[in-house]
């Protein structure tokens, strides 16, 4: 069901909150999209269902955007996406059933569980690409050539599971999988954002059959998020990040971290 809430003035916060996600999101390749929800819930006093799906198409521009921009860049991998992103639609749906399956406070104690453990498997995940190997690139192709279907289809599957199920980028399975593959670094920003917008785009058709999505809010949030999402890979291409990549994401972690917390208390 989609419908019109009435606007609150509180509402134009809501640009700015989605101009910064989607310009973080877009250049680190994590679609952003896990901030939503609990921003909607615990400031906005939003119901959970509707806030996941909700999300959902407030997400959808960053990764639409985001992945164009980095594939012109020649940083995205079309195949591994195409790979991650078909078994995530199956999973998508799946999540979105899931949802309908739960109350909203039973969402909400879940949702925050989730971030706290993807707040864990991003610092896991920042550790393991700050590892230096000293295997060339070519010699881990040939060794996990045989491996990338099956795992793609797995952690592609999953990140569409925890997108239609939480109204997330479903980023945390995605990433880990994209490691666990060991494709080179510049190209998992790009190739993220493309699995993420499979996987946004099915849980958000499911949603639309089966959810309800608060249209006001999705208007004031795109605002900003459209704007965000084609400005980050742009500056991307023009920034040398170093070492401020790495507290962009250590920022990210620290927020998500507290947000689950703060959902699994109150």
């Amino acid at each position: 069901m989609i419908f019109h809430s009435p606007f609150q003035l509180s509402y134009l916060w809501l640009p700015v909150i989605g101009l910064l996600v989607g310009l973080v999101g877009s250049m680190v390749g994590g679609g952003g999209g896990f901030v939503f929800p609990p921003v909607l819930i615990l400031f906005f006093k939003v119901p959970a269902q509707i806030a996941v799906a909700t999300s959902l198409a407030a997400t959808l521009p960053i990764c639409l955007l985001g992945a164009a921009g980095h594939y012109n860049n020649g940083n995205l991998d079309v195949p591994t996406g195409l790979r991650f992103g078909l078994a995530g639609i199956a999973g998508a749906v799946a999540g979105t059933l899931i949802t309908g399956m739960l109350t909203p406070e039973q969402l909400k104690s879940t949702f925050g569980a989730y971030i706290i453990l993807l707040a864990l498997l991003m610092i896991f995940n920042n550790l393991r690409a700050n590892r230096k190997t000293k295997k060339t690139f070519k010699k881990n192709t040939v060794s996990r050539c045989g491996k990338m279907i099956p795992k793609g289809s797995l952690y592609g599957f999953t990140g569409g599971v925890i997108s239609g199920t939480f109204g997330t980028s479903g980023t945390a399975p995605v990433l880990a999988g994209l490691f666990a593959i060991k494709l080179p670094l510049k190209l998992i920003a790009g190739t993220s954002l493309m699995v993420i917008f499979f996987n946004t785009f099915s849980a958000l058709t499911g949603h639309l059959i089966l959810g309800v999505i608060d249209l006001t809010l999705v208007w004031f949030l795109t605002t900003g998020t459209i704007i965000g999402a084609y400005a980050g890979p742009k500056l991307t291409a023009v920034m040398n990040l170093g070492k401020r990549e790495v507290l962009i994401r250590k920022a990210f972690v620290f927020i998500i971290l507290v947000f689950g917390i703060i959902m699994l208390v109150t």
